[in-house]
């Protein structure tokens, strides 16, 4: 295939409908995942390719398709199940943070967990607070879990398409506020690596590391702060927060002197919490300043669009920080 334009929704679609024309022991389960295609119509007409039988409507009961799936991955089948809302997760932990986290150490290396854990956070459709969380965290905290947040169309596609090939579960988040944006893909070229993240920009001054949408408002705050106020800033879309490739931001970091992390999850314990932490002791010496982080406020996100989109990181709120730090 050659280079098209699609969406990020429908490259995930077209990730799973290559993957499971080419390996049979791919299979899809979830709430309506099948006739109805879907809660944001990423499986839709994939019950028509590949019947009942490979995309399986599963009862409400987050605990039972997940359970389902790590039972099918154990016994041969590389299974991909979907959560409508991360907010669900903690209804699944038992059996992904107990068992399929654990299976392969648990059974010295005999038996993993190839399975997928699709589900959508974050916010933006003013859905409330049980519908809107970033959760991320959550799965970061958890060793055994890989974890996978694809901010453009081409790591959509290429980013679910290594997640089925690997050996152990990987949960794979995607934003709700991603669904309909258009972008390039080229299914035959060779995607970055697993666990690589991408320097989306180069810059002299500082740093901003950050994944999934908070890649788009960092790279607008980018721009804004050199065409308006001559700071020159790299942007790093982590990908993938583990495996977490500390090996690219280091650098980075150690030239210019400066760093902010970027999340949408909530400030107090969160992944930029994390991160920060590990800037400032691996980088310590060469930082002219100290880490920033820009997070989610501490609260519940409200279902009132204005309050909503304030609660998280903006545009205008990385670019007020960044001039803050270089004045």
């Amino acid at each position: 295939m050659a280079m098209q334009e699609t969406t990020y929704r429908d490259a995930l679609r077209l990730a799973l409908n290559d993957a499971m024309s080419g390996d049979d022991s791919v299979i899809i389960l979830g709430e309506e995942v099948g006739r109805y295609g879907g809660a944001y119509g990423v499986t839709k007409d994939l019950i028509t390719e590949f019947g009942a039988e490979r995309v399986i409507d599963t009862p409400i009961s987050e605990a039972a398709i997940v359970g389902a799936a790590v039972g099918a991955a154990m016994t041969g089948l590389r299974p991909v199940a979907e959560l409508m809302y991360v907010d669900f997760i903690g209804m699944t932990m038992d059996q992904l943070a107990n068992q399929a986290a654990k299976i392969r150490y648990m059974f010295g290396g005999q038996i993993g967990v190839p399975m997928v854990l699709r589900t959508q956070g974050g916010t933006g459709r003013s859905a409330g607070a049980q519908h809107s969380q970033s959760l991320e965290a959550y799965v970061m905290h958890t060793p055994g879990l890989r974890l996978a947040m694809p901010a453009t169309v081409e790591d959509a596609y290429h980013l679910l398409r290594q997640s089925l090939q690997q050996p152990d579960p990987v949960v794979f988040i995607e934003h709700k506020g991603l669904y309909t944006m258009k972008g390039q893909v080229d299914p035959d070229a060779e995607p970055a690596g697993w666990g690589k993240a991408r320097v989306l920009r180069d810059g002299t001054d500082l740093v901003i590391v950050t994944y999934s949408r908070q890649v788009h408002h960092a790279l607008a705050a980018a721009k804004d702060l050199e065409d308006t106020h001559g700071i020159s800033a790299s942007v790093v879309d982590l990908r993938t927060l583990n495996p977490l490739d500390f090996d690219t931001i280091r650098p980075l970091v150690e030239a210019s002197g400066r760093a902010m992390v970027v999340s949408e999850g909530v400030m107090t314990c969160g992944v930029a919490a994390e991160l920060s932490a590990r800037i400032t002791e691996e980088c310590f010496d060469y930082l002219e300043e100290p880490v920033i982080r820009v997070a989610g406020e501490d609260i519940p996100i409200s279902v009132s669009p204005l309050l909503e989109q304030n609660s998280v990181p903006t545009p205008d709120l990385i670019t007020r920080t960044a001039r803050t730090m270089l004045s």
